[in-house]
C-alpha cells in the first residue's frame, strides 16, 4: 500500500469548490465557543460540500487564526454568514424552504440512525454550545431533533465529532437517494 500524492487526489481548486454543486445541507452553529472546533466544522462542510455554515452569537468566524489552524483554508472555500441571534438565521433558512433540525438531546428526538431525509430536501443542523448544547429557545422552534445514540459513561460528543458524524451520515443518505 502506498498513500497517494495530493496531486492524486484531484481536489477542487477554492473557485471550483464554490461553482461545485452542494448537497442541500446547512450547517447552524449556536454560540459554539472553540475556534478550533469552528475551524474542524469548516474542513469537515467543505470535505463534504455542504451548502454553508451559519455561525451565530459568540461563534468565532473567519478571519481567526485558531479556525484556521483547523480549516486548513476551508474557511475560505465554504459560504459562511454571520448572525447576532440564532433565531434570525433559522427564520431566514425557514423562508428558504430549510428544514429546521437541532441536534440535541431531548424528549421525542429521533435517532440519526432511524433519520431519513425526504427527496431534495434542504436541511438545516444547529449544532449547540460545547456545555450548555442547542438553546431551548432554539429547540422551541425547531421542525425536529436528531440524536446521536450513546452507549458510554458520558452523555455528549465534542460538538466537532458529532457535526462529523450527522454531515457524514446524512451526506450518504442524501447521496443514496
Amino acid at each position: 500500500m502506498r498513500k497517494r500524492d495530493n496531486e492524486e487526489l484531484e481536489r477542487l481548486s477554492v473557485e471550483d469548490f464554490k461553482e461545485a454543486e452542494k448537497v442541500p445541507i446547512v450547517v447552524v452553529l449556536d454560540h459554539v465557543r472553540s475556534s478550533n472546533n469552528v475551524g474542524s466544522i469548516f474542513r469537515t462542510s467543505d470535505a463534504l460540500l455542504i451548502t454553508k455554515i451559519c455561525l451565530c452569537g459568540i461563534t468565532a468566524r473567519p478571519p481567526d487564526k485558531e479556525i484556521h489552524k483547523t480549516a486548513l483554508g476551508a474557511e475560505n472555500s465554504v459560504a459562511w454568514e454571520y448572525y447576532l441571534n440564532t433565531e434570525d438565521a433559522i427564520r431566514q433558512l425557514r423562508d428558504q424552504g430549510y428544514s429546521i433540525l437541532a441536534i440535541e438531546q431531548v424528549e421525542d428526538s429521533i435517532s440519526l440512525i432511524d433519520y431519513i431525509p425526504r427527496p431534495n430536501e434542504k436541511l438545516a443542523l444547529i449544532f449547540g454550545n460545547e456545555v450548555k448544547g442547542v438553546q431551548q429557545e432554539v429547540v422551541d422552534v425547531c421542525d425536529q431533533t436528531i440524536e446521536i445514540p450513546q452507549f458510554g459513561t458520558k452523555h455528549s460528543l465534542n460538538i466537532a465529532v458529532t457535526a462529523g458524524i450527522v454531515l457524514w451520515d446524512l451526506f450518504n443518505k442524501i447521496k443514496r437517494s
